[in-house]
Formats: C-alpha cells, sequence, structure tokens
C-alpha cells in the first residue's frame, strides 16, 4: 500500500459511506473520492439534491483501505488483498462502534462484501439490507463502484438499479434526518 493514509472529513452523522480504498490522486488532494470516481459520485448524490460540499460535510466517508493499494498489472487500481483488508479493519470497526450509523452506503464490490454475501451487483444493489455489520444492526444501501473503468452502472439492469438504489437512500430516515432538516 502507498500513503499517506486517506481519510473523511470529520462528520457527526448517523450516514457512514465506505469505499474500497483510495485512488492515486486522493492522497495528493487529502480527500476520499476526490478525482474521477468521485465526479461520478458525487453526481449521482446532486440528483438527491445535495451538492458534493455538503455530503462532504455531513457524511462520514471511511474506506476498507486507508492507502492507495497500487496499480493492477492489466490496468486500473489493484483490489486490496485480504491481509490489507485485515491489517485495516479496526480503523473501520471503531468508526462503526463510535458513529452507530443508521445508514451504510459501502461503495464497490470490495467495501459491499464486508457485509453482505452475493454472487452478483444485480443481487444486491437497489435494495435496503437489514444487517449486523462490526455488531451493530443497521440499513445497508450499496452503490456500484463509480469507477470509468465499470460499465456496471451505464448498462441494464445497472442503470435501473442504480437508480432504485440512490431512490432508497434519498428516502432513508436517516437521509432525511441529516439533508432535510434545518
Amino acid at each position: 500500500m502507498i500513503g499517506p493514509v486517506v481519510v473523511g472529513h470529520p462528520a457527526d452523522t448517523k450516514i457512514l459511506q465506505i469505499g474500497q480504498a483510495p485512488g492515486p490522486y486522493e492522497g495528493q488532494l487529502g480527500r476520499p473520492f476526490a478525482w474521477t470516481a468521485g465526479k461520478t459520485l458525487f453526481k449521482w448524490y446532486s440528483g438527491l439534491g445535495v451538492d458534493e460540499e455538503t455530503f462532504r460535510d455531513k457524511v462520514y466517508m471511511a474506506a476498507v483501505c486507508r492507502c492507495f493499494p497500487g496499480k493492477h498489472p492489466k490496468g486500473g487500481d489493484r483490489v486490496p488483498s485480504l491481509e490489507e483488508v485485515r491489517n485495516c479493519s479496526p480503523w473501520l470497526r471503531t468508526e462503526v462502534h463510535l458513529l452507530k450509523p443508521q445508514l451504510i452506503i459501502p461503495v464497490g464490490k470490495l467495501a459491499i462484501a464486508q457485509m453482505l454475501d452475493f454472487r452478483r451487483l444485480d443481487d444486491v444493489i437497489g435494495q435496503v439490507h437489514r444487517a449486523e455489520f462490526q455488531g451493530l444492526a443497521t440499513d445497508i444501501i450499496p452503490l456500484p463502484h463509480p469507477s470509468g473503468l465499470s460499465t456496471w452502472y451505464k448498462l441494464e439492469p445497472g442503470k435501473t438499479l442504480l437508480r432504485q438504489a440512490l431512490a432508497l437512500i434519498g428516502q432513508h430516515p436517516a437521509w432525511q434526518a441529516v439533508f432535510n432538516n434545518p
């Protein structure tokens, strides 16, 4: 893994978004989802009436792994190994225990796999899952990874399932409390 460690802005919130790991530019910019995938992700949230600055201010953003895992030889970023995930897991466990989120939004397969068993994204995206994660019963609404290399959310059924997932996020009581209360 390649430092520096990247963490989100501290936020006292009941919404936790969990990504896979920082990309190659996030360390320089000092925040998660700060590059191309972030542009797509925040475009999705803008459809719910929330801009990037407001989202970053009101949602705690974490990751399965906290440092850039490096490039994959065949293109894109390398997926962190099981050992790397294990080494970083105390951070996420502590964050969940401190925040006690009512809504977790895992972004991408690696993040989703930390809390839900599934074979394909089609099996989990577009649904609210009530599950226990790190000893906390909570709602989980997964999103696909907004990577430019991914075509899943650009084609059916991904397009429809992404729209469903975002609608469920926007309707969730935790989202309503955070973004619709003055």
